[in-house]
């Protein structure tokens, strides 16, 4: 009896080393940045559905540049990631110096690319949105200009909250941007509604909000960085240190390549579908806004992936880094099938709460069908799984990945579909099923190859 105890006895989890994060830290983890993820959606729902009152050149004019604003926030986030990445890398290498200088340099990082952003946008706004969009209905073109211009100057602020969120994030502590997130968007929708209904504004009048919760949120996070007792002590004064800022950008800027040509993409696809009018730019916008929904938990557990991955490649363990790899990705695939299934189960419940009309209605409940369907299947490898590599320090394969696929599948297939054989939006939606077959493709053969694992150097 006790031989086959002994036999039977299961082989120690990482060979007996403990684990970097028990389940319950991978919760407090997870929880808070599905939360906040939830309450970033919300607020652009909301944005979406009380502009539409304003009329469907305005909730046009904001979508075209909520586009813009895409590609200016992955821009963001990706330098965030850099940091991210680094803080970690350096935190399960147990370097505690050089965690707490390279804090300072992304919080540096991100206030100097904010004002530059930010400034370029509010300069050039009116030939940016003719570059992008080419042309348009002229009142579509004026809520466009409008939009931008006020809301590039919240992009200094938006830079510092997310190189901030970014840092509790790396420490494991999201509750902080969650707190934060959530009377942001507080600000935002009731902004919103005062101005909208109660001031009777047009599309300044969800710009101006925005600008006022993104300084709220800039103040509190920076504020938060800088209290005593935080796992990474932020330095108070910081200066240019090319050593740190290199590293963060060997990260940052291939992904911020990455993630800009990818959504510059998307503003190529959005303005082959403003060519076919007012109906196919509105359905495409309401349709993104109830597909953001479903990819909520996605968004939150890549987050996650960066912070636990990194952590495991910095403590040189990549037994962990491929377990938890695994486990986020589980956990990614039934949270995926958890909400895209309800949006298609409820999804004539949620069209309705847009004031569209009736062509509208039916396109956009069309296009998200598209969305959702295939998300449950597709997107956790597309988009969560390239962040366990990039956590690696792996980031050229994945950018070299994602720039080929959006340029030959997503790109390439939309002119054909949408453009040539006259599909509109639809056309570009079946291109962008086909951009993440390529995409999940190549990312499960190089996470299973290994490769991944050679790339972390101290």
């Amino acid at each position: 009896m006790e031989s086959q105890a002994v036999s039977g006895t299961k082989k120690p989890l990482f060979g007996g080393r403990k684990p970097l994060f028990t389940q319950k830290e991978l919760l407090l983890l997870t929880g808070p940045l599905l939360v906040e993820q939830l309450l970033e959606v919300t607020v652009g729902m909301a944005d979406t559905m009380m502009v539409s009152r304003c009329g469907e050149a305005a909730i046009s004019g904001v979508s075209l540049v909520d586009m813009i604003n895409n590609l200016i926030i992955v821009l963001f986030a990706a330098l965030a990631t850099g940091g991210a990445v680094v803080v970690s890398q350096f935190l399960g290498a147990r370097e505690q110096k050089d965690a707490d200088a390279s804090s300072g340099q992304l919080l540096l990082l991100s206030g100097v690319f904010g004002l530059l952003v930010g400034a370029f946008c509010f300069v050039f706004a009116r030939p940016m949105i003719r570059l992008f969009y080419g042309a348009i209905d002229a009142d579509v073109l004026d809520a466009s200009v409008l939009y931008l211009k006020v809301i590039a100057l919240s992009y200094p602020f938006l830079a510092l909250y997310n190189g901030g969120a970014a840092l509790f994030r790396s420490m494991g502590n999201s509750k902080i941007s969650m707190q934060i997130s959530f009377l942001m968007n507080v600000i935002n929708i009731v902004g919103n509604a005062v101005c909208i209904f109660g001031f009777k504004m047009g599309v300044d009048g969800v710009a101006w909000p925005s600008v006022l919760s993104r300084v709220v949120a800039a103040a509190l996070i920076l504020r938060k960085c800088y209290q005593k007792g935080n796992v990474i002590t932020v330095p108070k004064t910081t200066r240019l240190d090319a050593k740190m800022t290199k590293r963060i950008l060997g990260i940052g800027i291939p992904s911020a390549f990455e993630n800009s040509l990818f959504e510059a993409g998307r503003i190529l696809v959005v303005s082959m579908i403003s060519t076919f009018g007012t109906v196919q730019i509105a359905a495409n916008a309401v349709a993104n806004n109830l597909d953001g929904m479903g990819v909520i938990p996605g968004k939150a557990l890549s987050l996650a992936m960066i912070t636990v991955v990194g952590r495991c490649i910095g403590a040189r363990d990549d037994e962990q880094a491929v377990y938890y790899t695994r486990k986020l990705t589980v956990w990614s695939y039934i949270a995926m099938s958890l909400s895209n299934g309800a949006i298609l189960l409820f999804l004539h419940k949620l069209i309705g709460i847009y004031a569209l009309s009736g062509e509208t209605m039916v396109l956009s409940e069309l296009l998200v069908r598209i969305h959702a369907g295939f998300a449950i299947l597709l997107w956790t490898l597309s988009f969560v799984l390239p962040n366990a590599l990039r956590a690696a320090n792996d980031v050229k394969f994945t950018m070299i990945v994602s720039i080929l696929s959006m340029a030959v599948w997503r790109l390439g297939f939309s002119y054909l579909l949408c453009v040539r054989m006259g599909w509109g939006a639809v056309g570009v939606w079946i291109a962008m099923i086909i951009d993440w077959v390529c995409r999940v493709t190549c990312f499960v053969l190089r996470f299973r190859s290994g490769v991944w694992k050679t790339k972390y150097q101290a």
